[in-house]
Order: C-alpha cells, then sequence, then structure tokens
C-alpha cells in the first residue's frame, strides 16, 4: 500500500497547489506564495479568499465522501452503494429548504448548519424503519429503507420549493453542490465529522475485515455483526452530513472514490485499513481535480461541480452494472 499512499500524497499536493493558482486568471507561483504570506492585493484576496478555502473545503469534502462510501459498500457488501442511499443528501436539501423558506435562513453558517440536522436525522429515520421491520443491521433492509425516506423527503422538498419560488435563487446555490464562494469556516462542520469517521474506520477496520467472508462466519469468531453494520453506517452517515453541509449534495464521489482506492492496492484482497487511506487520498485528490476542471473547462463560466464528477461517475457505473449482469449470468 505505500507505493500507492506516497503517489496519491504527491499527486493531492499538486493538485492542491496548482488549485490555488488555477481559475479565470492564472496566477504565479510569486503571487501565489505572496497572497500566502500576508501580501495585499486583489490578487492576494483572490487567493486567500476565493481559491483556498474552496480548496481546503473540497479537500476534507472529498475525504469524508470517499471514507463513507467505501464504509457503505463494505458493510452492505454493495458495490454501487453510496451515500446519497442513506438519505443524507435528501435530509439535508429538506432541512436547508424548510430552514430558507420558513426560517429564513440566508448565511452559509446557518445553511450548513440546517445540513448537518437533515442528513443526521434523515439517517435515524432510515434507521428507525429498518430496525422496524426486524432488519436493524440487514443491508438490504437498510437500503431499501434508504431510498423509500429519500424519495418522500425529495418530495417534500419540492412541496416546499413550490410554495416560497423567492428562496430558489438561495437553495439553488447550494443545492448544486459546489465548493466555490464557501468560507473556510464552514470547515468547522467537516473537520469534526472527518476525525470522527477517520477514528471510528480504524476501529472498526478489522471487523469489517471479517464481514467480508459471510454474517455466520463472522459471528463464529466473535463479531457482533448488528452493531458494527450500524456504527459503520452511522459512521457513513456523520461524515456524509458533514461534507454536505460544506458544499451541499456531492454527486458520485463516494461511489467513485472506493472503487478508484481498491484498484490501487497492491494485494488481491487489500486490507480494510489499507482502504480507509486510499479512500481519503482518492476522494480529496477527486475533489480537489473536479473542482479545477470546473473552473477552467468553461471559462469565463463555471460548470456544475456534479456535472463534472457525472463524467467519471457514469461510466464507472455502467461498468459496474454490466459486471454484475455478467456475474448473474
Amino acid at each position: 500500500m505505500r507505493r500507492p499512499a506516497i503517489a496519491l500524497c504527491l499527486a493531492l499536493c499538486a493538485a492542491v497547489i496548482f488549485s490555488l493558482h488555477a481559475g479565470l486568471t492564472f496566477y504565479t507561483p510569486h503571487t501565489v506564495l505572496s497572497a500566502l504570506l500576508g501580501g495585499e492585493g486583489a490578487d492576494a484576496l483572490i487567493v486567500t479568499t476565493l481559491r483556498l478555502p474552496r480548496t481546503a473545503i473540497g479537500v476534507v469534502c472529498g475525504a469524508s465522501l470517499g471514507l463513507s462510501g467505501l464504509l457503505m459498500q463494505s458493510v452492505t457488501r454493495n458495490p454501487l452503494a453510496e451515500p446519497g442511499l442513506l438519505g443524507v443528501n435528501a435530509g439535508g436539501a429538506l432541512f436547508v429548504t424548510f430552514g430558507v423558506t420558513v426560517f429564513g435562513v440566508a448565511s452559509l453558517a446557518g445553511i450548513g448548519m440546517a445540513a448537518v440536522m437533515g442528513a443526521l436525522a434523515a439517517t435515524a429515520l432510515v434507521f428507525s424503519i429498518s430496525a422496524s421491520t426486524g432488519g436493524a443491521g440487514n443491508p438490504a433492509t437498510t437500503l431499501l429503507a434508504g431510498f423509500t425516506v429519500a424519495a418522500l423527503l425529495a418530495s417534500f422538498t419540492q412541496t416546499l420549493l413550490l410554495i416560497d419560488e423567492s428562496a430558489l435563487e438561495t437553495l439553488l446555490f447550494w443545492l448544486s453542490g459546489s465548493f466555490s464562494d464557501r468560507p473556510i469556516g464552514l470547515l468547522q462542520l467537516g473537520l469534526p465529522s472527518l476525525a470522527i469517521g477517520v477514528a471510528g474506520s480504524l476501529l472498526l477496520a478489522t471487523p469489517l475485515d471479517v464481514l467480508r467472508l459471510d454474517d455466520a462466519s463472522a459471528r463464529s469468531v466473535g463479531v457482533n455483526v448488528g452493531a458494527v453494520r450500524l456504527t459503520a453506517l452511522g459512521l457513513a452517515a456523520l461524515l456524509a452530513a458533514g461534507a454536505v453541509a460544506m458544499a451541499g449534495p456531492v454527486l458520485f464521489l463516494g461511489l467513485v472514490a472506493p472503487h478508484l482506492a481498491r484498484r490501487l492496492t497492491d494485494g488481491v484482497l487489500p486490507s480494510t485499513r489499507q482502504l480507509i487511506v486510499l479512500s481519503l487520498l482518492t476522494g480529496a485528490l477527486i475533489a480537489v481535480l473536479a473542482d479545477i476542471l470546473a473552473r477552467i473547462v468553461v471559462a469565463p463560466g463555471e460548470a456544475p461541480m456534479s456535472a463534472v464528477l457525472a463524467l467519471v461517475g457514469v461510466p464507472m457505473l455502467v461498468h459496474l452494472l454490466h459486471g454484475r449482469k455478467g456475474l448473474a449470468a
């Protein structure tokens, strides 16, 4: 794992540096360094208040979604699982829409807090439905509950938007899923969830390795399958909630990053601990690169983040579906 991890670290550092230079105007290294060291002027202001925050948020958001996707795919044994399946995006969107339309929330900090509460509330609702049907810890039941809750919450969101169209402009800015024009203070919402998610994932690494076999084998060696699954899904939801709070719904990243991480491993069956590290780095790298592309491909405008990620995510999703069809045959 050492070689891929080092390569990803170097690539991420290069992407972060390039992100500070790239945009409508490409700055020289001297301009960027001067801005970071406290320089003054319009260029320094753009670097420190626009490009630096969006790059930092991209790193944290990408790492969070990469790890969240890995946890979901591991505990459900479903390569198509991603954070949105727990209703995280739908819950965050509903609470943000409710906050803007009913309480007049306008600040990004307020929107971010509403997103966190909505994402966690939606996940709690998914777990409650799963448990009430006798399927607590069952991945199929949990995913089905997630689909149901996400569809229900999305319909509520659309209803609120129809009632108060004046809030549509504010909501579209957040619902589009982007790192642009975000204050660096939003990291206060994402960094704690990332730290908790990483620590919790590392503690669960060994039980998750055992869960790759089957539930009976895991129980035979003393693993509490239901508890491990619920804890891992809870961590996945927390990670995704922090990301949604900072950037809004970012699609495909939680699906793509873990699969690319697996392809970078040395062994045929990499350990969960290895995949945690590689998924964090891969997710962060993809997020920063996608943000750079969004800035430069349609300059002087900016492409939607989800559209850029879809260029990678959709082909990979088709490939995975094709592979599952082949296995079924």
